[in-house]
């Protein structure tokens, strides 16, 4: 009857027979954790466990209804059916309609989406009259969600001195009083928005007692997949249905845990044992993915970490080849390594270019590779997001481009009127549009054609929409004087722009700041490609810049029904996916790890997390590939590679990444067969034979040092403390450089 127990390895088959009391699946990556699930939930059913008593939570509804098509082949459609199975809000959701009228709403209540909601806070910080450009709405709104997701109402979150203490620091002394507001409005409207789902249902837990003792009679097994990712609310939850039979298993791997930033906490699996002292232990450590090399490398990498579940993957399948490491001097070396590297793969062993993915730390680094791909006519896609051209905030940017070089263009208008908002309302637009419309004009024709009485503009529309068109006056009347990047610049700082993207510091908004900056890293390419191709100083405008973006979209449009294409994704979009290759890209100090964990251990040990669920995203090959240098707002910064580089056991590498053989341009990156790719060979600097750095405490202001690519040099400053000094050294031919100094690898020359 069970016969499919028989194609489960004996750690698996515990972990599905074992289904009384609480236990703990510690499933690596790759380790079948979604087979494990499917049929302990089946094996339960044959056990006569009525269906509508098993509650199993999943992270995504497709995961949930893949899973009820595997059990309702095993044990038949209908029980399957009514498995109560599905993610937390859309089954909470269920228990809310049902339960509604005791916490004063409607079973008929609304559910605001993330653009609902941003726009009743909008809406809240309007009729509080502050100002938008300090109370960011997504940003306020995150920091509504965090506190909902740790179950601080509104109310709660006004007596809370710390929280209040933080968000005077953040200069929004205030969101309080919009989440007051915004907590009476959705009240007002019936409605609850995705976190309000979690938060209601543990108050309805916590208000009403016998209706709790209700839903723990009605589920007697529960089940959670991806435990690593709850949140404090969806703990709790889990924890008060799970009392007393505490019949609830989870299935996780603290290794994968990546999701703070949304309010995951990894404590939820690492204290399951003290939650639940009786529990059972599983440990799913066969990896049926990747090689032996990928899974013994991602292993070297995760115990570094402190906080984890000791547990060792490992995997029955070939060896395989050694991680590959690709070591570029610029970021756009890098992005042609990496698109050489798969036109060599697809070349010569036939590999589909679904098979390929190129990871990276922030959405922003697509730019060069998007780039690199099309000149090499290799057909591409963004996992979990767009082209980089087709962002919003680079929407915005070339709009306002487009517009001071064309006033006419009336789509540019309308998209660059708004960003960021000038206060000029929906009617206006709507009543200038029309004229123009009759008038046969441009809106920007129409608007200097027609008095505000006679397009039926009240104040102070007239005035803003003024205004707006005299800045425009004043960047079109540049468009020739400047270069494509000097134009550029004064755009964002003229439209303010830029300002509104670095003030937002929600997840979202620091995403866009990086992808403004990214933005302005193409155009001082462009420039610089262009006055190298022309061999002079002649002017590079924004007419050819704008001419060559309207290119590469056409070239997007052209592949767009190409299904074989190269994946590009960052790597939390990627945590669940798998491909015979992959590229993990951008391996530098303050890149990955980001910048903005290396004052934390743990945020350390997330990041180093997520190098560990890149790594373990490959199949059969792996390669890190880092540069020395990148563009930071149009000027080339120097980078260390990246810590977790180190990390792995050099055993399973190409190359070490440091040591005594030194990755140079000489060196062959290679498979084992055949040379694979080199190191750049574009530019003509050399490396210095047989260098030994110095004890990086050894370096003191004003010494004369040398660096092993960037040659002889001075040391102006030291900035920071330590492990973290910087050192910015003037070199005689490279000029000045910003080296993290415990990886500058300088050495002291004699008699400085």
């Amino acid at each position: 009857m069970n016969s499919y127990l028989d194609t489960l390895n004996p750690s698996q088959r515990e972990a599905v027979i074992n289904y009384q009391g609480a236990s703990l699946i510690v499933a690596g990556a790759g380790s079948g954790k979604t087979r494990v699930l499917t049929y302990r939930i089946a094996y339960l059913l044959e056990q006569g466990v009525e269906p509508y008593q098993v509650l199993a939570l999943t992270f995504t509804n497709k995961a949930a209804a893949e899973m009820k098509v595997r059990i309702g082949s095993l044990v038949g459609v209908e029980n399957a059916r009514r498995l109560w199975m599905g993610t937390f809000h859309s089954i909470f959701s269920r228990i809310l309609r049902t339960e509604s009228q005791v916490l004063g709403f409607p079973s008929t209540f609304s559910i605001y989406d993330t653009t609902d909601s941003r726009s009743v806070v909008k809406s809240c910080i309007r009729e509080l009259r502050l100002d938008e450009k300090v109370y960011k709405p997504a940003s306020v709104l995150s920091r509504i969600s965090m506190a909902k997701n740790n179950l601080i109402t509104a109310a709660n979150y006004s007596a809370n001195s710390q929280i209040i203490a933080d968000d005077r620091a953040s200069r929004c002394p205030l969101i309080c009083d919009v989440y007051r507001l915004y907590a009476q409005k959705c009240r007002t409207s019936s409605a609850m928005d995705f976190d309000d789902l979690l938060l209601f249902t543990n108050i309805l837990f916590r208000d009403f007692p016998d209706i709790l003792e209700k839903y723990r009679r009605f589920f007697r097994y529960i089940l959670v997949d991806e435990y690593q990712d709850t949140n404090y609310a969806q703990y709790l939850i889990v924890k008060k249905l799970a009392e007393p039979e505490r019949n609830v298993s989870v299935v996780g791997d603290d290794a994968q845990s990546i999701y703070s930033f949304r309010g995951a906490r990894i404590e939820n699996i690492l204290n399951f044992r003290n939650d639940y002292p009786n529990h059972k232990e599983y440990k799913l450590e066969e990896n049926y993915r990747s090689t032996q090399t990928i899974v013994n490398a991602a292993n070297s990498v995760i115990e570094k970490n402190q906080h984890r579940l000791k547990k060792t993957c490992f995997s029955r399948a070939d060896t395989g080849e050694p991680i590959g490491v690709l070591r570029a001097f610029t970021d756009h070396e890098e992005s042609f390594m990496v698109t050489a590297a798969i036109a060599q793969r697809v070349q010569e062993e036939d590999t589909p270019y679904s098979e390929f993915a190129i990871l990276y730390r922030t959405n922003a680094q697509s730019r060069v590779f998007e780039e690199a791909l099309r000149r090499k006519n290799i057909p591409y896609k963004i996992y979990g997001g767009m082209s980089f051209y087709q962002r919003a905030e680079i929407k915005d940017m070339i709009a306002y481009l487009r517009l001071a070089t064309n006033p006419h263009d009336s789509e540019a208008f309308k998209r660059a009127v708004q960003a960021p908002s000038r206060g000029i309302g929906d009617t206006s637009m709507e009543k200038l549009e029309a004229k123009a419309l009759a008038a046969e004009k441009s809106i920007y024709d129409t608007l200097r054609s027609f008095t505000a009485e006679a397009i039926g503009l009240r104040a102070p529309a007239p005035k803003r929409l003024s205004e707006f068109a005299a800045l425009i006056d004043e960047l079109s009347a540049q468009q020739f004087s400047l270069d494509a990047y000097e134009f550029a610049e004064q755009i964002s700082l003229r439209s303010g722009l830029l300002a509104a993207y670095r003030e937002d510091k929600s997840p979202e908004g620091v995403a866009r700041y990086e992808n403004i900056e990214e933005f302005f890293n193409s155009v001082k390419e462009f420039v610089e490609n262009r006055k190298e191709e022309a061999g002079d100083d002649t002017l590079v405008t924004i007419h050819e810049y704008l001419e060559n973006v309207a290119l590469i979209t056409d070239m997007d449009r052209s592949t767009e029904a190409d299904q074989h294409k190269v994946t590009l994704m960052t790597i939390h979009s990627a945590k669940g996916l798998e491909f015979q290759h992959v590229f993990i890209t951008g391996m530098e100090e303050t890149l990955f790890p980001s910048g903005m964990s290396l004052n934390s251990q743990d945020s350390i040990e997330e990041e180093r997390r997520l190098f560990y669920v890149a790594l373990t995203r490959a199949k059969r090959k792996a390669t890190v590939s880092f540069a020395q240098s990148r563009y930071s707002w149009g000027r080339p910064v120097s980078n260390s590679p990246s810590r977790f580089l180190t990390d792995i056991d050099e055993k399973y590498l190409e190359l070490p990444i440091s040591g005594t053989r030194p990755l140079t341009q000489d060196t062959n990156i290679t498979t084992g067969r055949r040379p694979l790719v080199r190191t750049s060979s574009l530019s003509n600097r050399q490396p210095i034979a047989n260098f030994h750095p110095d004890d990086p405490a050894l370096i003191e202001e004003g010494m004369a040092v040398l660096h092993e690519r960037f040659g002889q040099g001075t040391v102006q400053r030291l900035e920071g403390t330590s492990p973290d000094i910087k050192a910015i050294v003037e070199f005689d031919h490279e000029g000045t450089k910003t080296l993290l100094l415990k990886f500058a690898r300088l050495k002291v020359l004699t008699g400085s």
